[in-house]
């Protein structure tokens, strides 16, 4: 995904890190709560998620926890990252990027 900046964790357990500019990791503005909006558009999809605002320096800097339970299948993971994707294109269009 174009906004990914960097996605880490063990097994199941993932972060992705949020950015305006994949290039230069520039994070979104903190005004515009994409967090918030990720969070939001998920339920909508379906999906729980733990998002995140702040992580860079405490204002700045998005991102999304991901866990899963360990008892899954590859259709559910494929499930998750449709509802994710879908999610993200939900809120980006909400904050205006």
């Amino acid at each position: 995904h174009p906004h990914v900046g960097d996605i880490r964790g063990r097994g199941l357990f993932l972060g992705l890190e949020l950015v305006a500019d994949r290039a230069s990791q520039e994070p979104f503005d903190p005004d515009r709560r994409l967090n918030a909006a990720v969070k939001a558009a998920a339920m909508d999809q379906g999906l729980m998620c733990y998002p995140a605002g702040g992580t860079l320096d405490g204002r700045r800097g998005d991102h999304v926890l991901l866990a899963p339970p360990y008892i899954v299948e590859e259709y559910h993971l494929d499930e998750i990252v449709d509802k994710l994707d879908a999610a993200l294109q939900q809120a980006l269009g909400q904050v205006g990027h």
